[in-house]
């Protein structure tokens, strides 16, 4: 069995909802947004593929990449930090 990859169209969504426009994949909001879909994407599968050890270090990295970013627009713009946690259900 292999693993789905987000399509084209998910993305697209993910970039015109949280970088405001298709083409601003580069702003932190969108980057978050991407790196959060991915995480919840292969969190699942390590649900069901437990020894699945190689995924689970590239999670590992993505959750710290995630984090790193989540602290610059904290420190950078606070108000679109607690806005985008507050879309993406982060920090319950």
């Amino acid at each position: 069995m292999q693993m789905a990859q987000i399509t084209a169209e998910k993305k697209a969504n993910i970039f015109k909802t949280y970088g405001r426009t298709e083409t601003n994949t580069g702003s932190i909001e969108a980057q978050i947004a991407m790196l959060t879909e991915r995480i919840n994407h292969i969190s699942g599968h390590l649900k069901d593929n437990k020894k699945d050890f190689s995924s689970n270090r590239g999670l590992m990295q993505m959750v710290g990449r995630r984090k790193r970013l989540l602290i610059y627009l904290s420190h950078n713009n606070l108000e679109s930090y607690r806005g985008l946690i507050e879309k993406l259900g982060l920090r319950k």
